[in-house]
């Protein structure tokens, strides 16, 4: 008997090579084929078995063929359907197609003939302007999720391997709950329980045209643990700022001081870990509504609870850009304008500059720039006029590059040795010897400009070292010798932009400026300078707030102070009994003078 008729026997088991024939050319199949009705009986027949078999197989055969033909005539039979529907639609259109160009030219006909009896009307392009306007905005100041994390771009410059740290950090997104962060990179510091700081949205302001504004919130909690970083500031004691941040470690600005504490001791990476640990928790506190990559949400800079986000973010891009990130700073610079693009507290159009060409993102930058250029003269700064005829170099647009490079030196003369030197280039001694770059650049570049200058200088000057098919310093020789030759020739655009200069940048430099060079913390430039700082008091977690400045703390702090010159008092007078009775209190008479003058006028500013 075969191995087939076994099967059939025993159920389509499984047999071992040792159990079945080796002259059967059939092999072992499993339960899953089983024929669900067979007569056992039949495999005495061998003649039966093959007719079965045959009948069977010749049965299927035809059964395909049956199938195989219904589905040709069923498939001929859509496709004679559709294409008589096509030639159907196509009727229809051709048709209507004809009628909608009758009425065209009739409607045409009688707009001509009006307009020969009215005039021609002019062209109402202000709604595609509009439009044009609104998605250029919409473009330009869009944060891109994908490149606001830190991380992500590390792994793009440096490979998958980074470091086991931020794999780790990565692991652990899941701690967060349902809320997704975007800022930072970490979830090991999500606070467990509430602490005290919330956003709201801030109903005092009107909003139009689909802004919204959003504001802090201080629970009372939050106000006692703020009063105690005040006293610990003032105290000048590292330590009282490392008690509050172990019994409150989720203060903003006490981690805002205590890193400006571990820079000063010159211990970078543990001053950005505080500074990415404050922008974490202001982002937990974030509204549902406050949309990140929107344009549309606001914080007035005039509240002295919002004006953490601005200071944290701008350490932390600092940081961030310090290690390469370019974009990811870029992408913070957009977020940090957003927020108030009117007013820009931190002069953040100083530095977006720098990380748009860092990044390459030379056509974003010039359509920013065109932008911008009608409602804040922005190739009036050194910074835009000089990165913009770089960012249309590395594009090709050499013409227009060529034009806006000689104007920048025109109009900025000052640069142009400061960024040689720091180039490490031989100046030529023609350029030195020339009036223009030279004593009249001097004398006509007033101490705010000069601080401008110099900060690009410091920033951006490597900029100019990168190697590209024209070199650089060939394209920046040639533009110096023809602002030479037009000057030599008596341009007038070169005496219109002295006599600018002269006039323009003259008095002290717009508090906003001032933020940023304090926050930017080059030592080469600094804002000791008698036309510069009155002698106003700073402090590194709110450098220099503005004038009309919305403090919820003033009041406790000014009652809280004349408390303590009370008690000091008393204990002066206590003192004097048993020592000099002619000791006075100057220090604590001068803090009450500050204090009562926080709201006067500041100097008059630049324009």
């Amino acid at each position: 008997m075969s191995t087939r008729h076994l099967r059939r026997v025993y159920g389509n088991d499984v047999l071992t090579k040792d159990e079945y024939d080796d002259t059967s050319d059939v092999e072992p199949i499993t339960r899953d084929e089983k024929l669900k009705s067979f007569n056992v009986f039949n495999l005495l027949n061998e003649k039966f078995e093959c007719e079965t078999i045959n009948d069977t197989e010749n049965e299927t055969a035809v059964e395909h063929e049956e199938i195989d033909n219904d589905k040709s005539n069923k498939k001929k039979k859509k496709k004679k359907k559709k294409i008589e529907k096509s030639s159907k639609i196509q009727d229809v259109e051709k048709s209507e197609n004809l009628q909608d160009f009758e009425s065209i030219d009739e409607i045409e006909r009688t707009v001509k003939e009006v307009n020969k009896l009215l005039g021609e009307p002019a062209p109402c392009s202000s709604k595609i302007q509009d439009i044009n306007s609104c998605n250029i905005r919409d473009n330009i100041l869009i944060v891109q999720h994908k490149h606001l994390n830190a991380a992500n771009e590390m792994r793009r410059i440096c490979g998958s391997k980074v470091s086991l740290r931020e794999n780790k950090n990565n692991r652990g997104r899941s701690r967060v709950g349902l809320k997704k962060l975007w800022l930072t990179s970490h979830t090991d510091w999500f606070p467990t329980a509430k602490f005290g700081l919330s956003m709201a949205i801030d109903n005092t302001i009107k909003s139009s045209g689909g802004v919204q504004y959003f504001i802090f919130v201080h629970s009372p909690y939050y106000r006692q643990i703020q009063m105690k970083f005040f006293d610990a500031v003032e105290s000048q004691n590292p330590e009282n700022i490392v008690n509050i941040l172990n019994t409150h470690p989720c203060n903003i600005d006490a981690l805002l001081q205590f890193a400006d504490l571990c820079k000063v001791n010159e211990d970078l990476q543990m001053s950005a870990e505080y500074v990415e640990r404050a922008v974490y928790y202001l982002e937990c506190a974030f509204h549902p509504l406050f949309n990140i990559t929107s344009s549309y949400c606001r914080l007035s800079y005039k509240h002295q609870a919002n004006r953490a986000l601005f200071i944290a973010l701008f350490k932390h891009l600092m940081f961030i850009g310090d290690r390469a990130c370019n974009r990811t700073s870029l992408e913070l610079c957009k977020f940090v304008m957003s927020l108030d693009p009117d007013d820009d507290p931190l002069a953040i159009i100083l530095v977006i500059d720098f990380y748009a060409i860092r990044a390459r993102e030379y056509q974003w930058f010039i359509d920013f720039c065109q932008y911008w250029e009608e409602k804040k003269n922005l190739t009036q700064l050194p910074n835009i006029a000089y990165s913009l005829a770089l960012a249309n170099f590395h594009i090709g647009n050499l013409d227009v590059a060529n034009e806006l490079l000689q104007n920048a030196l025109i109009m900025f003369p000052g640069v142009l040795l400061n960024l040689l030197d720091k180039r490490g280039v031989e100046t030529d001694t023609k350029v030195l010897g020339h009036d223009h770059f030279g004593l009249r650049a001097k004398n006509t570049t007033s101490i705010a400009l000069e601080k401008l200058q110099d900060l690009y200088v410091l920033r951006s000057y490597h900029l100019w070292k990168e190697s590209t098919p024209m070199s650089i310093l060939s394209w920046l020789e040639s533009a110096v010798h023809a602002v030479m030759g037009r000057i030599d020739a008596g341009d007038e655009y070169t005496k219109f932009c002295e006599m600018k200069r002269i006039k323009r940048y003259q008095g002290k430099p717009p508090r906003n400026v001032l933020r940023h060079i304090i926050l930017s913390d080059m030592k080469e430039v600094t804002i000791n300078h008698p036309g510069i700082n009155n002698g106003e008091v700073i402090f590194s977690y709110d450098p220099l707030p503005p004038t009309d400045s919305v403090d919820i703390y003033l009041k406790r702090r000014i009652i809280h102070r004349s408390a303590q010159q009370n008690t000091n008092l008393l204990s002066l007078f206590v003192s004097s009994l048993f020592t000099n009775p002619n000791s006075t209190v100057v220090g604590d008479a001068g803090a009450l003078n500050h204090v009562n003058n926080i709201h006067e006028d500041p100097p008059e500013e630049f324009d």
